[in-house]
């Protein structure tokens, strides 16, 4: 248990700096029983309940508020990996392991862990399964609740619900985990999961393309799945601008930047073939798509390492988009049909707004996610974008609604989103959440002033 001022200090603010809050300690338990006894006696005596793993999170969810007298709950210690079942292709492991480390216990064992985050090294399993997290190969294999077969949650009474089951089909009445899965810690402290585990692909082939505009990259994806759908496993759209942010070494790579195509996108074909055999789709694949004018330019990985390299890029721009100055993130998601549309009409509405802002968008366009970032033409230009961080969020999530959107896609709500959901709900819908977190929660305990 930390105590102190000193000792609490990391685990009181969230990894964008934005929120901090207090609590009368941070609590580090090592199993499922002591979580148990620990809200238990929390529950008794009223005390709220802030559960954290990697801290890697965007919107405060992990994060304690000031107004409540609360504890932090730490899964850290929490951090077995109980079982790998090859013929059932699951593995059953506690929630404060980390992604990185799950992802390479399934290597080991000749199989893939396929959710993928730029945060895998410090992010924690209970993490993603509260947030839904999806990354960058959701379109393949989903999110994080499509990954999910069971779970172990501590209810807020103390009492701990195993559903620790490898179960493809289990038509028992409700499903809770799908219930946990996304909840933020508002109804419970994830304390384990079983989740799926696929083959380990032989191979992987990765293109960086120059196109034209969002229309190509969506006629792009349509071209793929007409010839390898089953291989694709990720289709990660960046702006010109974005990819300009990140510093290049090599050659060719440099080149595609300088590129006057304002769009450029990262493909990734996975596969039990042979490395060659991956290699000669794509490069197939690519040719089609320069005779029917969808791609300008190209750079396709002929290793592991030029393959790496091609990732490196994309995964370096979130930290690289902060030499900007102040960034006003958004995590989107939009019909795949109303991309193009969206983008353009936006810019234009942000710009006849305030012409000292442009716009850093990245992100999965193969499932309609962007991550819709606003900078300043200058870093000088900071304080004046942070004023009006308000108006822009409320532009662009009226643009996103407009489009039947939603204004978070994989980020959660947390503490950032919470006011707005009330306004982009409907009635009807936030007084299911408001019945199902009552009913669960009855005495408000579980992360309070997050989600709802």
């Amino acid at each position: 248990m930390c105590d102190s001022k000193s000792d609490n200090q990391p685990f009181l603010t969230d990894w964008s700096k934005r929120f901090s809050g207090d609590a009368i300690a941070v609590l580090k338990p090592k199993n499922t029983q002591e979580v148990a006894a620990l809200v238990s006696l929390c529950n008794q005596n009223k005390i709220s309940i802030v559960p954290q793993g990697g801290n890697t999170g965007l919107c405060g969810g992990a994060t304690p508020i000031s107004d409540y007298q609360s504890v932090v709950i730490l899964t850290s210690r929490m951090n077995r990996i109980h079982e790998v079942n090859l013929e059932n292709s699951t593995i059953t492991l506690d929630s404060g392991v980390l992604l990185a480390s799950a992802q390479e216990t399934a290597k080991q064992s000749g199989k893939l862990f396929p959710l993928s985050l730029a945060s895998e090294g410090s992010c924690t399993i209970g993490g993603n399964l509260s947030t839904n997290a999806g990354g960058v190969q959701v379109l393949r294999y989903g999110n994080m609740r499509d990954l999910t077969l069971g779970l172990e949650v501590v209810t807020p009474s103390g009492e701990i619900f195993n559903g620790l089951r490898g179960l493809r089909k289990d038509n028992t009445g409700y499903s809770l985990k799908d219930l946990y899965v996304g909840s933020e810690g508002t109804l419970g402290i994830i304390t384990a999961a079983t989740l799926k585990l696929f083959p380990l692909p032989r191979s992987k082939a990765t293109a960086l393309v120059a196109l034209e505009d969002i229309n190509a990259s969506i006629q792009l994806i349509e071209l793929i799945n007409q010839h390898c759908n089953a291989d694709l496993t990720a289709f990660e759209i960046i702006s010109s601008k974005a990819l300009s942010l990140v510093p290049i070494g090599n050659e060719k790579l440099a080149g595609l930047v300088n590129n006057k195509s304002y769009w450029t996108v990262l493909i990734e074909l996975s596969s039990m073939e042979d490395e060659e055999k991956s290699y000669t789709q794509l490069e197939s694949l690519l040719e089609k798509a320069f005779d029917v004018a969808l791609i300008n330019d190209a750079v396709l990985s002929k290793s592991l390492q030029q393959s790496k390299e091609l990732w490196k890029v994309r995964e370096g721009i979130p930290e690289a988009q902060f030499s900007l100055g102040t960034i006003i993130k958004h995590d989107i998601s939009l019909p795949i049909s109303a991309l193009a549309e969206f983008v353009s009409s936006t810019e234009v509405k942000l710009k006849n707004f305030w012409p000292h802002l442009q716009t850093i968008i990245f992100g999965h366009i193969g499932d309609g996610n962007l991550h819709y970032n606003i900078a300043p033409l200058t870093p000088e230009f900071s304080t004046e974008l942070e004023s009006r961080r308000k108006d822009i969020n409320q532009l662009v999530h009226d643009e996103v609604y407009k489009y039947s959107g939603s204004f978070s896609a994989e980020h959660g709500i947390g503490q950032l989103k919470r006011d707005e959901l009330t306004q982009r709900k409907s009635s009807v819908e936030l007084g299911l959440m408001k019945s199902i977190k009552i009913a669960l929660d009855p005495n408000g305990i579980m992360n309070p002033g997050k989600v709802l």
